[in-house]
């Protein structure tokens, strides 16, 4: 996907309007997550409330931009109404060792859906099962969902997911890279009698093309996630296009950027999963008092309070706040070409 722009019908605020209200932060993380120990992320600060901008660094200009769109759109326009007041909200369990799930899940008040992540570099199935047996004797009740980040192909991800059939998965996410990929291995489920939906996720949020799922009729459920597809207003918009159900997710955002997750998930006409904000639960430390964190599994728009005091305190050295704000005059540049409105 090129660039979009945060509102076709007003103009980009200038650089120097975003950097007037930016600070830049470096917050620690409980456990390793996503390959890191803790999340680098640009706040904005704008006259409707606050934006973030946190691509992560291996992402080239054009995505990133994206992402800065995101957080214009929440910071200088605001989001649409929403069509409902509380969002369910799923619990998140890392690539830990069986013995810590119990201690992940303490963290996570209410959820009645638990996201696994599995397929984890250097782990073997053997850890995945033992990972989600583990989840299953300490939320019984609970539906579940695994995450494999595309990390198997599709033999891989037929085998490991009728080892994982019998836990009656709600939906196995991303199990392969490619849509071409998810596309034979939904074919090879249903053909070997497994019944374990597939949402995608990558290849709706990354893709050149996030219809190009649907017309494959490669997953059943597509993930979404704000500022990846450069806004809500952008998101709702695949959604509508795409047609299959929607889950919300995050991109291991601070407060800030849940609440712009929760903004879409508020907004979508039809909403039948939980979503995937709950993970501001694997931060050590936040942006925002108080947190937004789910409370009885649910968590609900309205008004966020950026403990600006704070911020100072989670600055990173002095070369990695350069590094950001060169990174968003950079995807600026992007979104001011006429191709990126």
């Amino acid at each position: 996907m090129t660039p979009v722009s945060p509102a076709p019908d007003r103009p980009l605020p200038p650089v120097a309007e975003l950097l007037a209200g930016a600070s830049v932060v470096a917050v620690p993380l409980r456990m390793r997550f996503r390959g890191v120990q803790q999340r680098e992320a640009m706040l904005l600060r704008g006259p409707a409330g606050w934006g973030e901008f946190a691509p992560f660094p291996e992402y080239d200009d054009a995505e990133a931009a994206r992402w800065l769109a995101a957080a214009i759109e929440a910071a200088w326009v605001g989001w649409p109404e929403p069509v409902r007041d509380r969002v369910a909200v799923n619990a998140t369990v890392p690539a830990v060792a069986p013995e810590l799930v119990g201690e992940v899940l303490a963290r996570y008040d209410g959820c009645a859906t638990v996201k696994i992540k599995v397929a984890q570099a250097g782990q073997e199935l053997r850890d995945d099962l033992d990972r989600v047996a583990a989840v299953r004797e300490h939320a019984p009740l609970a539906r579940l969902r695994v995450d494999a980040n595309g990390a198997w192909d599709v033999e891989q991800a037929r085998l490991a997911l009728s080892a994982l059939a019998p836990y009656e998965l709600e939906y196995a996410e991303q199990p392969c890279r490619s849509v071409p990929e998810l596309a034979r291995l939904r074919v090879d489920l249903a053909r070997a009698g497994v019944d374990v939906p597939i949402a995608a996720d990558e290849s709706v949020r990354r893709a050149d093309d996030p219809l190009e799922v649907a017309r494959q009729q490669a997953a059943d459920v597509i993930v979404v996630k704000v500022a990846p597809l450069g806004g809500v207003r952008a998101a709702l918009a695949i959604v509508a296009q795409v047609g299959l159900p929607a889950v919300v997710s995050s991109a291991l955002d601070t407060s800030v950027g849940i609440r712009a997750g929760v903004a879409l998930a508020a907004a979508l006409p039809e909403l039948d999963y939980a979503c995937g904000l709950g993970t501001v639960e694997l931060l050590e430390r936040d942006v925002a008092r108080p947190r937004l964190v789910p409370r009885a599994g649910l968590l609900a728009p309205g008004d966020l309070h950026v403990d600006e005091p704070r911020l100072p305190d989670l600055a990173p050295a002095p070369e990695r706040i350069a590094w950001w704000v060169e990174r968003l005059r950079r995807c600026h540049a992007l979104l001011a070409r006429p191709s990126g409105g």
